[in-house]
């Protein structure tokens, strides 16, 4: 996504860290990108908006920008908002689609309403009826914050005494939480990139949960490349991510989770406007797999910023 203008590399501004709970990924992710940047000789600076807001953003009278924040404030349209009325190209969606993208409740309704595979859900309250959601759902379901990133304050709920606890912990994280019905299967994970879809990776966690220690810290969970799809399943799931992924209006690159269960029916689970770059990050190794290097990913991500918009 631009704002509508002819952008240049003069000098690109990479903004990350921020203030939201996703904050230290976002750090990690903005380091990477910004050294990937100077690699390739581009004029960069990194920016933390926590730092010197807005306003020491403008100072930087930056010529595009690489948007690297996860989460609320950077993540949700907030920050893209800021960027249009600034008149500064950046990369990834535009303000409705990365709103829309960080709200898991309307984005399912998006999907649904264009007939596209979503698990059913429910949104909570502390005065839910518990057994009412265990009724509509079945056991095990999945709980979540509604605007949250990274797994953070999700739980598998097993049996009915733990729904409530589940809730309280997802509302730590935001006053919005929602209930989901619990996918059995294998887990997906598809990268998109400009007009194109990178290979789909299958997560597989010991644990079988893939929260934000087997995100970010643990060496165990293991990404499978190819992901063990027959060429035809492949291909199949790659044209649900990419309407998926334009159904909500992304722009740029962005990434698609999914759940395909015993029937080899896939189920999509949330959309990704702003994906991590670390070590352990996925699009990167989507990437890495189709040919593109680190430095040649952030450089064909940056091109989605300086291009003009299309009419």
């Amino acid at each position: 996504m631009n704002s509508g203008q002819t952008g240049s590399l003069d000098r690109v501004v990479v903004v990350y860290g921020g203030t939201s709970a996703e904050r230290d990924v976002s750090l990690k992710s903005g380091a990477a990108i910004l050294a990937a940047l100077k690699r390739q000789g581009v004029d960069a600076l990194g920016y933390d908006p926590k730092e010197g807001g807005l306003a020491g953003f403008e100072r930087l009278a930056p010529s595009a920008v690489f948007v690297a924040l996860h989460g609320r404030g950077g993540e949700d349209g907030t920050f893209q908002g800021a960027l249009e009325l600034l008149g500064v190209p950046y990369t990834g969606s535009g303000v409705l689609a990365s709103a829309l993208g960080m709200d898991k409740q309307r984005t399912k309704q998006v999907w649904q309403a264009v007939g596209l595979p979503t698990p059913e859900s429910i949104m909570l309250s502390e005065n839910a009826d518990w057994a009412a959601v265990v009724n509509q759902l079945g056991l095990p379901m999945m709980v979540k914050p509604v605007h949250e990133g990274s797994t953070l304050g999700i739980s598998i709920v097993k049996n009915r005494d733990e729904l409530k606890a589940a809730y309280t912990a997802a509302a730590k994280f935001d006053a919005r939480v929602m209930a989901e019905r619990f996918i059995v299967g294998d887990e997906y994970t598809v990268a998109l990139l400009g007009d194109d879809v990178l290979p789909a990776i299958r997560v597989e966690v010991p644990g079988g949960f893939y929260d934000y220690e087997a995100k970010y810290i643990a060496n165990t969970t293991q990404y499978h490349l190819p992901c063990g799809l027959s060429e035809q399943d492949e291909q199949a799931l790659a044209a649900l991510c990419k309407e998926a992924f334009l159904a909500v209006g992304g722009e740029g690159w962005g990434r698609i989770d999914v759940m395909r269960d015993a029937a080899g029916k896939c189920w999509l689970i949330e959309v990704n406007t702003v994906p991590g770059m670390t070590d352990h990050s996925l699009v990167p190794q989507a990437a890495a797999y189709a040919g593109i290097d680190f430095d040649q990913l952030v450089m064909r991500i940056l091109q989605t910023a300086v291009q003009p918009s299309m009419p």
